[in-house]
């Protein structure tokens, strides 16, 4: 069984665009970069290609575990609600100016407009926010 350099560059180039293809979270990227290691010994370097296994197995964790602890912290948001802003209304209270009929309304916040749903209340009712589905608020009212 011969391994050639250029098996080791292409299994290491078809591993970083999978990696770049798929939400694997950087695990290929290390394997990849491993494989074009290897296949650059062995084609410096004649070597068997049972030890270039070997060496790729060893490469391939040690680089991955050497990210593991290096890699840096990801930090919570400040502003965790930034772009789901429907949730952001969850438990604040708002005064309609149209009524629920049907039980669907419409709710003016700020400067958007929301489709809102609940119970049938006329304009003017004190309404609080309960869920958010998507651009669909739930109210219920006070």
């Amino acid at each position: 069984m011969d391994v050639l350099y250029w098996h080791w560059w292409a299994l290491g180039l078809a591993l970083l665009v999978a990696e770049m293809l798929l939400p694997t979270g950087f695990v290929l990227l290390w394997i990849g970069a491993s494989a074009i290691i290897v296949g650059t010994l062995s084609w410096v370097l004649p070597l068997a290609w049972q030890l270039e296994l070997v060496l790729f197995a060893v490469l391939s964790l040690a680089s991955f575990l050497v990210w593991k602890k290096f890699r840096p912290e990801v930090q919570e948001s400040d502003q965790p609600m930034l772009n789901r802003r429907g949730q952001s209304y969850v438990g604040r209270t708002f005064t309609l100016r149209d009524p629920i009929v049907n039980g669907v309304g419409k709710l003016r916040v700020d400067d958007s407009q929301w489709r809102i749903t609940g119970p049938d209340v006329p304009e003017g009712t004190q309404v609080r926010v309960i869920r958010a589905d998507g651009a669909t608020l739930h109210v219920e009212s006070l």
